[in-house]
């Protein structure tokens, strides 16, 4: 396979967020104490002390593409003929008519269509579109949010840059994501095809940053827990 393009369009987008600190340890307030949940006992919110919180800007990385194929496969199609008509001539081929069992004959009746097999090559053209989302560590999610004017940074490069030391860029290198975009494009071919001509079209990267709080807590016997709050759709993950 070709890979047909290497100047593919490659942005980067951050996600807005309204969550003051208040709300922040409002809403860690409120869900604290189920992290120290063990059974049907859970400690009491005096138990459970908020350490720190701290706000991250987490990658998800999202590839877009196209694969092309076009190649020759071996095919059989079936038609009707006449029921005196005992083979078919096609250029140099000679197609005889398909064996009829005994159980086919006798609810058929004598003057029923035979069926010939013409075995033949068709040409086929494939073309396949998608896009695949990664979280920062590689693993292969399902995007959950909406892209619009209003809820994306009109400057990320400067919100990265800000939070340059709490910025959690992908785990995984762009042409790894590239290749299982194309390995989903591209599925198995039938083993017999021929001349086969393909390409992997590149349209999009683009690295969409989501703003996470994560509130360190410690609990009963000293134990640590994490809580990740989502910024943007106000939930704890």
């Amino acid at each position: 396979m070709v890979l047909m393009n290497d100047d593919y369009e490659s942005k980067t987008i951050v996600l807005k967020h309204d969550l003051d600190e208040e709300t922040v340890r409002g809403i860690i307030e409120d869900k604290k104490t189920a992290l120290f949940k063990k059974f049907l006992s859970k400690p009491k919110r005096a138990e459970v002390h908020l350490h720190s919180v701290q706000l991250y800007y987490e990658a998800i990385l999202m590839v877009t593409g196209k694969y092309r194929a076009d190649f020759f496969r071996k095919a059989i199609h079936p038609i009707k003929v006449d029921y005196n008509v005992s083979e078919v001539v096609l250029g140099d081929g000679v197609f005889p008519i398909r064996t009829k069992s005994s159980i086919e004959k006798a609810f058929s009746g004598k003057h029923s269509k035979n069926k010939v097999d013409l075995e033949l090559e068709e040409h086929v053209y494939i073309e396949n579109s998608g896009e695949m989302y990664f979280d920062h560590h590689g693993k292969e999610i399902k995007f959950p949010f909406k892209l619009t004017s209003k809820n994306t940074e009109n400057y990320p490069t400067r919100v990265l840059r800000t939070h340059a030391t709490h910025v959690k860029k992908p785990e995984i290198t762009t042409k790894f994501a590239l290749q299982k975009l194309s390995e989903k494009l591209q599925r198995p071919l039938e083993p017999d095809v021929r001349d086969l001509n393909d390409d992997f079209l590149i349209n999009e990267v683009t690295e969409i940053y989501v703003p996470i709080f994560e509130a360190r807590l410690i609990g009963p016997k000293k134990k640590v827990a994490i809580m990740r709050i989502d910024a943007v759709r106000k939930k704890v993950l």
